[in-house]
């Protein structure tokens, strides 16, 4: 008996061994194939690659499920799983993705995707890039139409005339209320969209139309600016109040603090009710520029001449970079009590005073 006992309770032992060598490897299993789950999630997660630019044209049907468009976007190699992104969709809760012919980049992220998709493709196959569109930081609407009539099929007069199709302005209005609406509500604008069109290169392809071209250089803006709408209502300050500034102080400003300091400057001024007199602002209403002002340059008739005018005026004289729009966002040295400045031409240095007595005595040192 004793013996058998003995017998018992080692292969007791050797089951017991095989059971723990087996839960063992079962939670090693378990645990690297978790391991390697939340890995490949994480690496779905990210662009298919971040360095490849090239536009990926996807033909999205009429109907398609958000399963099938994911798996259209992994074929094109748009996205790297369609079952992570078709869980990214779900969890998220991102619906009223739109049929139609969109182009994507594999170095895009999936919240571009899902963006692009919501808001709605293309409804004619859009081919390869012809050309593109670059508008530069600094340009005017105008100076921007030169470009569109050298880039596209359309004249400068087309652009110019769609600037002022108060239709279309309406639309896009109801498409972008956070952004369009302070300019919109604006009196004596020459262009609702003048600092509206953001710099950046847009790709033109055959067929396009004007319009949608148009519309992508809002939409940028709108994207770009998104993130600081609730900063704008926090200041107090209009979205066709902060371009306005931000454009004078792309032009008046070289480097980023300079920008900022600038920007003090004419928040200073404001709240002093005096006007900007921004040599920007009387070229703009000239329609030409100058390389200096006369007495009649500044005394011109015009809402835009912030000589004459206090305030912000009509609106922006030019497209601002995301630099200058945080410039004006985030205005330093305000408490000094700047009230003046002018650039040394030479060097580029800029000089801030805060009396007019200064101001002059500066000029004359540095020879302006």
């Amino acid at each position: 008996m004793q013996q058998k006992k003995m017998v018992r309770e080692s292969e007791q032992r050797v089951v017991n061994h095989i059971v723990y060598w087996i839960v063992g490897i079962l939670a090693v299993l378990i645990l690297t194939v978790g391991v390697l789950g939340y890995n490949f999630v994480q690496e779905s997660l990210q662009p298919y690659n971040s360095k490849d630019h090239q536009s990926v044209e996807v033909k999205i049907p009429i109907g398609s499920s958000n399963k099938q468009i994911a798996s259209k976007l992994q074929n094109k190699h748009v996205i790297r799983s369609a079952t992570v992104f078709n869980y990214y969709v779900k969890s998220h809760n991102y619906t009223d993705f739109q049929a139609g012919y969109y182009t994507f980049k594999p170095s895009m992220t999936l919240t571009q995707i899902v963006a692009r998709l919501q808001k709605g493709g293309s409804l004619e196959q859009i081919g390869q890039p012809g050309d593109s569109v670059l508008v530069r930081e600094g340009v005017t609407v105008d100076q921007i139409g030169n470009v569109i009539a050298k880039k596209t099929p359309f004249s400068k007069r087309q652009f110019l005339n769609l600037m002022k199709d108060q239709s279309f302005m309406r639309d896009l209005q109801k498409k972008y209320p956070d952004l369009l609406t302070s300019s919109m509500d604006s009196k004596h604008v020459r262009y609702h969209l003048e600092g509206y069109l953001f710099p950046a290169t847009y790709p033109y392809y055959s067929g396009m139309s004007l319009k949608k071209l148009v519309t992508e250089m809002v939409d940028k803006t709108n994207q770009e600016l998104s993130p600081y709408y609730n900063q704008l209502k926090e200041k107090n300050l209009t979205v066709q109040q902060l371009l306005t500034l931000a454009s004078l102080t792309e032009r008046e400003g070289v480097k980023n603090i300079d920008r900022r300091k600038i920007a003090g400057v004419f928040f200073n001024r404001i709240d002093a009710d005096m006007p900007l007199q921004s040599d920007i602002s009387v070229m703009y209403a000239l329609n030409k520029h100058k390389h200096s002002l006369t007495n009649k340059d500044t005394s011109v008739k015009s809402p835009y001449n912030l000589y004459k005018n206090k305030g912000f005026g009509p609106g922006p004289f030019n497209s601002p970079s995301l630099g200058s729009i945080q410039a004006v966002l985030n205005p330093a040295e305000r408490d000094k009590g700047y009230l003046y400045f002018v650039a040394n031409l030479k060097t580029g240095k800029v000089y801030y005073s805060t009396n007019y007595s200064q101001h002059l005595d500066t000029n004359s040192r540095i020879g302006q």
